[in-house]
């Protein structure tokens, strides 16, 4: 399931189960949506040190379970997912926005 990071000083396996529910929890992931969420997060690990195990979508909410290294916090990591995917998400889905 996860692997050991290996950095100079330490060895980690940290691991953060993140849910973000949609704006009024409004039901707007449909299949488009969710191949580009799993799309930007597959570039989202090739530019950060973060790696996703697991990606699931509901109608209304996304759960991601995220493994990290120790030199992000929990609410950086949240912001900079959060940031990142929601931009994309409203650049490929223009429907996206005006439902919310």
């Amino acid at each position: 399931m996860s692997e050991y990071i290996h950095k100079s000083h330490n060895v980690t396996v940290l691991m953060y189960h993140l849910v973000f529910p949609a704006k009024y929890r409004r039901v707007v992931i449909d299949g488009e949506v969710d191949e580009v969420l799993k799309q930007t997060c597959v570039e989202i690990e090739k530019r950060y040190q973060v790696k996703f195990l697991e990606i699931g979508t509901d109608r209304d909410h996304v759960h991601f379970l995220v493994q990290s290294v120790p030199t992000y916090s929990v609410m950086k990591l949240v912001r900079m997912i959060k940031s990142i995917t929601a931009r994309e998400v409203f650049r490929r889905c223009p429907k996206v926005k005006k439902q919310l």
